[in-house]
């Protein structure tokens, strides 16, 4: 199927292009998500006529993004999930995980936008891209860490045991405060 595309499409075109689809992803996606037209004469002739206005619009989208993306540059979250002593969480990270700590900060995005490359099954640091516009993506930092061990000495014996710390209450300005053991 034909199609004249609305607004940048990855892997596909940009505004005004006029590509081959097939007819699944024409049917299913990009034309309810107003992402492009059929291309008959007639939807021709109306995308000639609107797309001062279509480019205009996107723009404007376009530089609401970037200027989000501006504010989200610097923004680095914090997981505490259980892990194996290897590093190998017991689950993994998905996307409503990150969204809801991004609301946390006060930053609204879909778990749609974002670009996981890899499922986040380890302990480590991550950069995850949040696509904002079909035009602009902006990374972000994920540091996922397992809870830390306090030792503790016995109430009985005196000698030190090992107690995991309640990570129940434990959000990203608290893990900055706790003190590394040297």
């Amino acid at each position: 199927m034909k199609v004249i595309l609305l607004e940048k499409v990855e892997n596909l075109g940009v505004i005004g292009d006029s590509v081959e689809v097939k007819s699944g992803y024409a049917r299913n996606f990009l034309l309810p998500q107003g992402k492009a037209l059929r291309s008959t004469k007639e939807n021709l002739a109306y995308f000639e006529s609107k797309k001062a206005e279509i480019e205009a619009k996107n723009n404007k989208l376009k530089a609401e993004a970037e200027k989000l993306a501006e504010t989200m540059k610097n923004i680095t979250i914090v997981l505490i999930r259980q892990a194996s002593e290897s590093g190998f969480l017991f689950g993994s990270v998905r996307p409503g995980d990150i969204v809801s700590e991004l609301e946390k900060q006060n930053v609204h995005v879909a778990k749609s936008q974002l670009k996981i490359k890899n499922p986040l099954k380890t302990i480590g640091s991550y950069q995850i891209g949040i696509q904002l516009h079909p035009e602009v993506v902006v990374d972000i930092t994920l540091r996922i860490e397992a809870p830390r061990q306090q030792t503790v000495k016995s109430e009985d014996t005196g000698a030190p045991v090992e107690a995991e710390t309640n990570t129940d209450n434990i959000t990203s300005e608290a893990v900055a405060e706790i003190p590394e053991d040297n």
